[in-house]
């Protein structure tokens, strides 16, 4: 009899992930499926998902989902956690969607103590709509709507969306991660984790920032892209517990 090594969760549907080879998507896929397996919520979960690569996010996850216009997942959320305070609620956003045209709808769910999830993914660029400049751009990164690097002068510096939502008095937890190696994944799972707990325990507002790549976007081969995240956005968007009601991990 065969021995299984790896069983895929069955937090994620079968139908085929849509993304790029190489992007960070369907790691965080899997970390969210198995958490919500492994804190027995699965089942009485809905996901929200933005517009953006992952459009399509409530085709992956194996429990309900419902997809919201640009930026309005937090408000979606809202709406379905109110109605549906025994359910155990999450967006899926990336930075376009979160930290541009849904600024709004994050800042003011944060501010109400919304008791829902987001996790959010900063890959620093527009990745489905043609690799635009983000508000988490990095200066001097070039994309196809800043061909010779973003410039501080005219865009502003990149937005730091977790050192930004700490200072809100009623976010409860935030943290920032990355999936560039099985360490810092491990890492990733944890927090993961630790934001679906602090809404099961009724805690209010989480949200876990993903750092990512996207190899097309930044016109790299995947590994180093990879290497990218480590070398470029790390030092940028430092790793870490920005809020923690609840105490250390």
């Amino acid at each position: 009899m065969a021995k299984v090594v790896y069983e895929k969760s069955r937090g994620l549907t079968d139908v085929p992930l849509t993304y790029c080879p190489g992007c960070s998507h369907g790691i965080v896929h899997k970390l969210i499926a198995e958490s919500l397996v492994e804190l027995d919520v699965l089942d009485k979960s809905i996901a929200v998902a933005p517009v953006g690569c992952s459009v399509l996010a409530y085709e992956f996850f194996n429990c309900d989902g419902i997809q919201a216009a640009h930026g309005r997942a937090p408000a979606v959320a809202c709406g379905i956690k109110r109605t549906n305070p025994d359910k155990i609620v999450f967006t899926y956003q990336g930075d376009g969607d979160l930290a541009s045209i849904g600024t709004a709808e994050i800042i003011h769910a944060a501010h109400r103590g919304d008791n829902f999830t987001v996790i959010f993914i900063n890959n620093a660029i527009y990745g489905m709509t043609g690799g635009q400049m983000a508000p988490t751009t990095l200066i001097g990164q070039k994309t196809s709507t800043s061909p010779y690097g973003r410039k501080e002068e005219s865009a502003g510096r990149p937005l730091l969306v977790s050192e930004m939502m700490a200072q809100i008095p009623n976010a409860a937890y935030i943290e920032r991660v990355s999936v560039h190696d099985i360490a810092h994944l491990n890492k990733a799972k944890k927090a993961v984790k630790k934001a679906f707990q602090t809404q099961i325990d009724n805690k209010g507002f989480s949200m876990v920032e993903v750092l990512a790549t996207c190899p097309i976007g930044w016109n790299l081969p995947p590994v180093e892209a990879t290497q990218w995240v480590v070398e470029n956005l790390m030092p940028y968007y430092p790793l870490g517990v920005y809020k923690d009601v609840g105490g250390a991990q």
